[in-house]
C-alpha cells in the first residue's frame, strides 16, 4: 500500500485526488498500514469493514464514500498500471466517455502474467459476459475502470454488493447507454497478497451471471446455495454407493449418505454461500444441528407438496419439480434465518 500510495500521488501531481483502502477485516495489518498512512496524509483514508465481505461490496462502499467528480476502481497489489490514470481521468473530463476501462485485451493490452488455466478462465467469463451484456467490449470483466461519479451513485442502487465482478454489474445496469472507452495496459505481476480467484469468486460469478439474467429477481446467494446443493446430489451418490458396497442394507445407506451429503452442502456454505457469516469453533456445532433440522423439515416439504399436487393432478414430473423448488426455497429461507443468522 506505501508504493501504490506513493506512485498514485506521482502520478496525479497538480491533481486533487483521494485514496480509500477498503478493508474487509483480513488479518494481515491492512486496515492498521491503511490507518498509518492517513495519518501522515489527509488524502488517504481507510474503509474497515467488520463482519462483511465481497469485492463488489468493498467497491461499492469506498466509491460511495467520496466526493470526488470521478472514481477509480483497481486493486492495491499493483498489477493494475497506475500511470495509466492519468489518460483515463483526461478522457472522461474531455466528455469522450461516461466510463473508460483499463483493458487487457484491446491492442496493446496483455495479461503476460496470467498462468494458461487463468488464462482460459478469464476468457471464457470474458466471452459470456459480453454475450450478457451486450456490450461490445474487449475486457468487460476488467478490475481497472474510471467514471464520472454522478452516474455511479445513479447505478448504485441496482448493484449487487456480492461477488466480485463489479465492472460487469455496472455494464448490466446501465443497459447500453453508458459511452465506454478503452485504454490498453498490461497486467502486471503480483507482488503483493494472494489472488481473488478462488472457488467462491468462481462460485459468485456464476451466480452473478445467472441473477442478472432473471433481472435480479433471485439473488446472487441463493444461487450459490443452490450449486453447493448439486454438489451434494454427487456426494450423496458416491456415499450411497460406498456404503452398499460396505454390505449396508439400502435404507441404512441411504441414511448414511443422506446425513453425508448434508454435512458436506453445511461445510460447503459455511465456507462460501456464507463466508461473511461463518460459523467457527464450538458455534459450529449448534449450527450444524440447525442446518440438518432446516435440510429435514425441507425434505418433508418437498414430500408433502409433491404428494398433494400428485394426488390432485397425477403428473410425476411436474408434482416432484414442484416438490423440489419447495424444498430447495425452504432450504434456503430455514439457512439464512435460523443457522447464518446476522450477528
Amino acid at each position: 500500500m506505501p508504493v501504490l500510495a506513493t506512485k498514485v500521488a506521482s502520478t496525479l501531481e497538480g491533481i486533487a485526488w483521494e485514496l480509500v483502502f477498503v478493508d474487509d477485516d483480513s488479518p494481515d495489518g491492512t486496515a492498521a498500514i491503511a490507518k498509518r498512512l492517513g495519518r501522515r496524509d489527509a488524502r488517504i483514508r481507510c474503509i474497515h469493514r467488520i463482519g462483511r465481505r465481497g469485492l463488489s461490496g468493498a467497491c461499492l462502499e469506498g466509491a460511495l464514500s467520496s466526493q470526488a467528480r470521478f472514481v477509480a476502481v483497481m486493486d492495491a497489489d499493483l498489477q493494475h498500471d497506475e500511470s495509466l490514470l492519468l489518460p483515463m481521468l483526461k478522457t472522461l473530463v474531455d466528455d469522450r466517455a461516461d466510463l473508460v476501462v483499463g483493458s487487457r485485451y484491446t491492442d496493446g493490452g496483455h495479461a503476460a502474467s496470467f498462468s494458461a488455466i487463468r488464462r482460459r478462465i478469464s476468457r471464457t467469463a470474458t466471452t459470456w459476459s459480453r454475450r450478457l451484456t451486450g456490450v461490445e467490449i474487449k475486457d468487460p470483466m476488467s478490475g481497472f475502470f474510471v467514471m464520472r461519479r454522478d452516474l455511479f451513485d445513479e447505478l448504485a442502487p441496482r448493484l449487487s454488493s456480492e461477488g466480485f465482478k463489479i465492472l460487469f454489474d455496472i455494464l448490466v445496469a446501465g443497459k447500453g447507454r453508458l459511452r465506454i472507452a478503452e485504454l490498453p495496459y498490461g497486467f502486471r505481476p503480483r507482488l503483493f497478497g494472494k489472488s481473488k480467484l478462488d472457488l467462491r469468486n468462481g462460485i459468485d460469478f456464476i451466480g452473478l451471471l445467472l441473477a442478472k439474467a432473471t433481472g435480479n429477481a433471485v439473488p446472487l446467494r441463493f444461487f450459490s446455495f443452490m450449486l453447493v446443493g448439486l454438489s451434494g446430489v454427487a456426494v450423496q451418490l458416491v456415499s450411497l454407493w460406498q456404503g452398499l458396497a460396505l454390505g449396508l442394507s439400502f435404507p441404512m445407506a441411504q441414511a448414511v449418505a443422506t446425513l453425508v451429503a448434508m454435512t458436506s452442502n453445511f461445510s460447503l456454505n459455511n465456507m462460501l454461500t456464507y463466508r461473511d457469516q461463518r460459523v467457527s469453533g464450538v458455534r459450529m456445532i449448534g449450527a450444524l444441528l440447525s442446518f440438518y433440522a432446516v435440510c429435514s423439515t425441507g425434505a418433508l416439504s418437498n414430500v408433502g407438496v409433491s404428494s398433494w399436487l400428485y394426488a390432485s393432478r397425477p403428473v410425476w414430473w411436474m408434482a416432484g419439480l414442484a416438490g423440489s423448488v419447495v424444498g430447495a426455497v425452504w432450504n434456503y429461507v430455514g439457512s439464512s434465518t435460523f443457522v447464518w443468522k446476522r450477528r
